[in-house]
């Protein structure tokens, strides 16, 4: 069975079952899903939080290969998306021939905090790593070891990797950034990255794609009446 991780943060726990719901709803066949929590990764993931940290996820997402043992093709998403196609078109992508596979984004943020006033960052790769599917027997570096004690910018830019030719692509429509990328209509988009902020927060209630991550937490909540 084919496995997605999504990264869990407390502060956005609507995001994460927003975003399960979404893949479920959409899928084509059964998909495990499985969030990153810190509060189940004690005895694994031991680094203290980064001041530049936005998320609990920022960089526990690279035990990905390790939580599967090494073994198969699995899927990392941050949580503040939506997914619109079925999620088993993505692993249709995977290639043998690379480590790692992401839409590789040309993203350059101007501002400089994004929601709940984290720190916008900026460096090479930024939101590579918001999508991966790994080639889990092929990171055989992202040891719980190697995950506490890299920089960030070793993680995130695949600094784990012997050469970039390892990392290969995924089509464009699977990570959107929401209010960087070209406003494009709905059906052009298979999963949504409400990257600078979800419409959860109070702030970005009225962001691009506000009304279809709404119309989908409703549908989460729908409950037949008597």
């Amino acid at each position: 069975m084919n496995k997605v991780f999504i990264g869990f943060d407390p502060n956005e726990t609507v995001a994460f079952h927003v975003l399960n719901h979404s893949i479920q709803a959409r899928a084509s066949a059964p998909i495990a899903v499985i969030p990153i929590m810190l509060s189940q990764l004690t005895d694994v993931f031991k680094r203290e939080r980064n001041q530049l940290q936005s998320t609990e996820f920022s960089f526990s997402r690279f035990l990905v290969p390790y939580m599967s043992d090494f073994e198969g093709w699995s899927l990392f998403m941050d949580c503040d998306m939506l997914m619109l196609g079925d999620v088993h078109e993505i692993f249709r992508q995977c290639d043998d021939r690379f480590a790692v596979q992401c839409v590789k984004h040309d993203h350059r943020p101007q501002e400089e905090t994004k929601f709940l006033g984290a720190t916008q960052t900026q460096y090479a790769k930024k939101n590579w790593s918001s999508v991966m599917m790994f080639n889990n027997a092929r990171c055989t570096a992202l040891t719980p070891d190697y995950v506490n004690t890299a920089t960030g910018l070793e993680l995130h830019q695949f600094k784990w990797l012997s050469s970039d030719d390892e990392i290969g692509e995924l089509s464009h429509e699977w990570n959107h950034l929401v209010g960087y990328d070209p406003t494009v209509p709905v059906d052009q988009v298979r999963m949504l990255h409400y990257t600078e902020g979800g419409p959860y927060f109070e702030d970005y209630t009225d962001t691009d794609y506000a009304d279809v991550w709404f119309k989908e937490r409703d549908a989460m909540l729908y409950a037949k009446p008597r």
